[in-house]
């Protein structure tokens, strides 16, 4: 199907665009009152990601309500620990919860490699209907968690300031760690397969726990298996938002991906200058900016865009946006972006 905005492709790619393409991170989540009233609907965040077809309504909304120049699928990082074997619960005010974390080598026993097809249908139908009906309106994002922030959830088995036990893993049992690591790759990279089947345009790797780690850690326990996935996927681009990898950057730049997102506290012309001009860069306003008036928003958006101007650039914020901003400053945001010259 061929898109009527294309923006967000050829930006990934480095080739001409009319303008900066923009969407946010999050985009379809907390800070809509739509999203909320599909959400109220269901019994909790599991079952919305689960029934198709109001995954498909709420990953639109953002498109319809905003004006982004992407829709995103609604699901969550931690349907692919599930579909190896580890199933996970929504915890209220508390977050994602694994009754049985993965913390020896009879543990990985238990687990298999996901198959992308069957074990995470519910994520490909919600694509295949998001598609349908976007009719070609705006490119759809797939995405996934990077191994390093799934192990780290797997082995802590919930979230963590932290994520003590995780790190202690690297250190106590580095074999132990890289076959829970590569087992989370090869899911990744069939999920990820089958989710370009389905539709999706660009996929993003999401390294949300990337900070917590030393750069030498990183390199051996996260980089080597994004870079396995960058290597893998070829049929379209290729997103990597590492959080907090500040000192990755230069190596990140190495990597076979489109583009790099960067969080808010990463110097633009800094990371122009680590990466180097092959990449696209994605980001990378503050969140916390959009809790502005109107003009102090508009302010701060064109100050990023100034900064990011003659370069390859897709227009984001530094991390997902809070739930509680209120819609219409995002909206400025967005509109900033669009007629910024």
């Amino acid at each position: 199907m061929q898109l009527k905005n294309d923006l967000l492709l050829r930006a990934a790619r480095g080739e001409k665009t009319e303008r900066t393409p923009v969407w946010l991170m999050r985009q379809a989540g907390r800070i809509l009152a739509e999203y909320r009233a599909v959400r109220d609907s269901v019994s909790g965040f599991i079952e919305l990601a689960q029934t198709p077809e109001l995954a498909a309504e709420v990953t639109i909304q953002p498109v319809d309500i905003l004006d982004v120049d992407a829709a995103i699928i609604f699901s969550d990082i931690l349907v692919v620990p599930e579909a190896m074997g580890l199933p996970y619960e929504m915890v209220e005010k508390r977050g994602p919860w694994f009754p049985q974390p993965v913390r020896s080598h009879s543990d990985l026993k238990k687990l298999r490699v996901a198959d992308g097809e069957n074990d995470l249908k519910y994520v490909l139908d919600a694509i295949q209907i998001t598609k349908k009906a976007l009719n070609g309106r705006v490119p759809l994002i797939g995405f996934a968690g990077a191994p390093w922030t799934i192990f780290a959830y797997m082995v802590e088995g919930s979230g963590s300031k932290t994520f003590s036990k995780s790190r202690e893993m690297l250190y106590r049992d580095p074999v132990f760690s890289h076959k829970l690591l590569q087992l989370i790759t090869d899911s990744t990279i069939n999920y990820f397969k089958a989710q370009i089947r389905a539709g999706a345009d660009l996929v993003q790797l999401f390294d949300s726990w990337a900070g917590i780690l030393g750069p030498k850690q990183y390199t051996e326990f996260s980089l080597n298996y994004i870079s396995q996935i960058c290597d893998a996927i070829t049929e379209v681009p290729v997103t990597v938002f590492a959080k907090g990898a500040f000192f990755a950057r230069e190596e990140m730049g190495q990597l076979n991906c489109q583009t790099i997102g960067l969080d808010w506290n990463m110097g633009i012309a800094e990371s122009r200058k680590l990466i180097g001009s092959s990449k696209t860069l994605q980001g990378n306003l503050d969140p916390a900016a959009l809790y502005g008036n109107p003009d102090q928003v508009r302010a701060a958006t064109i100050e990023m865009m100034e900064q990011f101007r003659g370069s390859r650039h897709v227009a984001n914020l530094g991390h997902g946006v809070y739930p509680d901003i209120d819609p219409e400053m995002v909206k400025v945001f967005i509109q900033t972006v669009k007629e910024f010259k």
